[in-house]
């Protein structure tokens, strides 16, 4: 046709046009997920939203988590996934191997066999295995403490040649237990798994039943733990897939150790519900006498008077005044953690499938959680720490402060001189923002440990105050 040319000049330029228009409309911006932060208080809600998050943020394959308050379990939930590249959710009765809080376990069976008078920690080791090195110089107490000089048969992270092939767990001693000891029984602390796989053995000499029967029918059993087992389960819960990173790289699925290279010292699987019935069980003293209780959280000393915060098969330390009894654990593609409080009956438990993303922190973080809310922090009037702080603090910038609001003390700190002399210095800083790290009581007072952030410079602080609202300290401390 004679006009093609002019019409598709046309339709060209209407094209052009179309272009030009779509270009000049305002972007349309993807909304962003805002990150929840980490709680500063204890409130479930908030901490499950935060977990929800984290194990996004940080690529975990799976994570289970329990928190005991007060013998009660307040939260019991798993996130993410049982195998990675699956849909399978991790849920609250998901086994994991829990590696060394098997150790717990281990103990907890021979104090049962010590309760009816059929075992005693203080035997030989000579009086069950002989043959090993030093037996008759190492008792079964040196094993459960890690002093008894065995060398450690599985040092590595990783699955190495060894465990990639099954041993009897009696070949295993005769070739770890039967070296030269790595140091004189009891003149330091070496942690050995060698020692919990023989009084794994032991116990099972002596009570003439497997290990696993042992504690099915004395620990689990009792407890409910409905998905707890020596051994990699067969329960209908399906369980979580361990999973390791090579140098930085994406999870894959785990080799696992062969039978008899765990056993007593870390072949036991669980899940959060049932660990903390475990705790809770523990604590209330539902499974052994309190001798035996008391014994498993007593701390060792070695033959110099040095402590090695390790009693039978727990670790126990203080943390903000309070005894917290804990264990982790770390095989083939899996970590574990499991701290407890037995004042106050408190727990928390972290349960994760992924070995090289370490979720350390985030235990680390509800067990402050925990700690903070059972100290019954006291009541204050008016506003939050956080608002408390930052209002203070701008006062300052400003030269003036509101002196109603400071107790006695700290308006005679805080005269004129000083305040004059620091208002330009903060002013510069800029605007706070104050964040509450952690709080505890003192004398009556809730005591917040601050973060407070200018524009371009942070540093912590240091706030008093009375049940009143007033403030009776404010220091901001040099980084």
């Amino acid at each position: 046709m004679k006009n093609d040319g002019l019409f598709l000049l046309i339709v060209g330029v209407l094209w052009l046009l179309m272009l030009s228009a779509c270009h000049s409309l305002p972007q349309v911006e993807k909304p962003t997920t805002v990150k929840p932060s980490t709680p500063t208080n204890f409130d479930v809600a908030a901490i499950d939203r935060w977990l929800t998050s984290e194990v996004e943020v940080r690529g975990l394959v799976g994570l289970s988590v329990a928190i005991v308050r007060d013998k009660e379990i307040v939260l019991a939930k798993g996130y993410g996934t049982r195998s990675a590249g699956m849909q399978e959710p991790v849920d609250s009765k998901t086994p994991f191997a829990i590696g060394s809080i098997s150790k717990e376990f281990t103990c907890a069976a021979a104090m049962t066999l010590v309760d009816e008078s059929k075992l005693s920690m203080q035997d030989q080791v000579a009086r069950y295995y002989p043959q090993l090195t030093r037996a008759t110089d190492i008792t079964l107490d040196d094993l459960a403490a890690h002093v008894s000089g065995y060398t450690d048969y599985y040092p590595l992270d990783f699955t190495d040649s060894r465990s990639k092939t099954p041993i009897a767990p009696d070949d295993l001693l005769t070739r770890y237990a039967g070296q030269p000891l790595d140091f004189e029984p009891r003149s330091r602390w070496g942690y050995s798994n060698t020692g919990f796989v023989l009084l794994g053995r032991i116990v099972e000499r002596v009570a003439a039943t497997s290990l696993s029967d042992l504690l099915t029918q004395r620990i689990f059993k009792p407890l409910g733990m409905t998905q707890t087992t020596l051994g990699r389960p067969t329960t209908e819960a399906e369980p979580a897939t361990g999973h390791i990173a090579f140098e930085l790289g994406e999870p894959e699925k785990s080799e696992p150790e062969k039978a008899g290279w765990l056993f007593g010292a870390g072949e036991i699987w669980s899940s959060v519900d049932d660990l903390a019935r475990w705790d809770i069980g523990f604590m209330e003293g539902k499974i052994l006498s309190e001798t035996t209780r008391r014994y498993m959280m007593t701390p060792h000393t070695t033959t110099d008077g040095r402590g090695t915060n390790y009693g039978c098969g727990l670790i126990v330390r203080e943390q903000d005044g309070e005894i917290v009894i804990e264990h982790s654990g770390e095989v083939q593609g899996f970590l574990a953690f499991n701290s407890f409080i037995p004042r106050t009956k408190s727990a928390v438990i972290l349960l994760s499938n992924h070995m090289q993303n370490d979720p350390s922190d985030i235990q680390a973080t509800l067990l402050q959680l925990v700690l903070d809310d059972t100290m019954r922090l006291p009541i204050i009037k008016g506003p939050s720490a956080a608002e408390a702080a930052s209002d203070l603090i701008q006062q300052l910038q400003r030269g003036a402060v509101n002196r109603k609001n400071l107790g006695p003390e700290l308006n005679e700190y805080f005269d004129e001189l000083h305040v004059t002399q620091a208002a330009p210095r903060l002013r510069d800083l800029g605007e706070p923002a104050v964040t509450v790290l952690r709080q505890w009581e003192r004398s009556g007072m809730e005591v917040s440990y601050l973060s407070v952030d200018f524009p371009e410079r942070s540093v912590k602080g240091l706030m008093f105050r009375a049940g009143d609202g007033k403030i009776h300290q404010l220091q901001l401390l040099l980084p």
